[in-house]
């Protein structure tokens, strides 16, 4: 969910570059050398994933996967959004430069927080709880990305309230996909390659 170049005021702006700055930084520094391919598999996926847009108003309505990304990276995947972000705005024009602080923290957020939140039950051994937090971690990250853009919207101009409302009622069928994806990604996980879940349950 990119918000476009010229809508977000330079307070807006400067919160997010300060938000994404230290998520990246602490993403960084909990990563260590045999976690580069992880988070640059991470990055690639949501890199395509987010690729197909449809414009909301300022901002757009894509598939991401930042709760599965989140999932498997913890803090690492602010690095992994951030470079991804930074691609598609320098390759495709998506969001902007200016804008590239406040789309990362708007994705990589809710990303962490669907780890920090969920993480534990995903990796958990009950199977049933398992599926059920996959779910509500993927459907979770994406609805708290579009409230925070919304709220970067509303905080840049109060005028653009009803827009952040619709941008939110947009994801609302949007977070049920995500959740059903990140479920059945995160249960594959756990029965092929279990290693890379319980890995970012270290960080």
């Amino acid at each position: 969910m990119h918000v476009s170049e010229g809508f977000l005021g330079p307070q807006v702006l400067a919160a997010g570059w300060a938000v994404t700055a230290a998520g990246v930084a602490w993403g960084l520094k909990k990563m260590d050398e045999g976690e580069i391919v992880r988070v640059s598999m991470a990055s690639s996926v949501f890199f395509l994933a987010s690729l197909v847009n449809v414009k909301v108003g300022p901002s757009s309505a894509h598939l991401s996967l930042i709760g599965p990304v989140g999932l498997i990276l913890g803090w690492s995947a602010f690095p992994a959004i951030f470079t991804a972000l930074l691609l598609q705005a320098v390759l495709f024009q998506f969001g902007g430069l200016l804008v590239l602080g406040a789309n990362c923290a708007a994705m990589a957020l809710p990303a962490v927080l669907a780890h920090i939140v969920f993480g534990s039950f995903v990796r958990g051994a009950n199977d049933k709880i398992a599926a059920a937090a996959s779910f509500f971690a993927g459907a979770f990250a994406v609805l708290a990305s579009a409230c925070i853009v919304g709220l970067l919207l509303f905080f840049s101009d109060r005028e653009m309230a009803l827009t952040a409302k619709t941008i939110f009622a947009a994801h609302l069928p949007l977070s049920a996909v995500e959740g059903a994806v990140t479920l059945f990604m995160a249960l594959f996980l756990r029965r092929t390659f279990p290693d890379v879940l319980r890995g970012a349950g270290q960080r």
